[in-house]
């Protein structure tokens, strides 16, 4: 890789990147702390109802979470070095976030036992991936991303 290919590479896109970055593994590391939540933390922070429905989760839908932030984590890192391998591994993470948000707001009643606030989380992880899908697609249509 040539130096010029870092320099010429736009201030927008750092920031994006990291952005992307530090968002991701935001997202990560909620993953982490819901499998690895104690039964005594669990008592402590939710009510009986949404224990229930958080221990009653299927296994692939925690599969899709961490699919989902994985290869987001791992996406971001790929913007960041300007591998156009992001795109896809951005649009892994999408249909990853689409079957776990199937389960939460189709298979199941996630509104009635957490409230709305779910769904305003929901969609802000939605419209940021469908976000950083479409950045990585132009990206390497520009050429910024090889």
């Amino acid at each position: 890789m040539s130096d010029s290919k870092w320099a010429d590479t736009p201030l927008t896109h750092w920031l994006i990147g990291g952005a992307a970055l530090i968002w991701n593994l935001f997202g990560f590391s909620i993953y982490y702390m819901t499998v690895t939540i104690t039964p005594e933390q669990m008592l402590a922070r939710y009510e009986p109802d949404q224990i229930v429905y958080m221990e009653s989760i299927p296994v692939w839908v925690t599969s899709a979470f961490a699919i989902a932030v994985t290869t987001a984590v791992i996406g971001s890192v790929f913007l960041l070095l300007r591998n156009a391998l992001a795109l896809p591994l951005f649009v892994i993470s999408l249909v990853a976030i689409l079957v776990q948000h199937t389960y939460s707001f189709v298979l199941s009643d996630v509104v009635a036992i957490f409230g709305m606030t779910q769904v305003y989380i929901a969609s802000t992880v939605f419209v940021i991936t469908i976000l950083l899908v479409f950045y990585s697609w132009r990206a390497r249509a520009k050429g910024l991303l090889t």
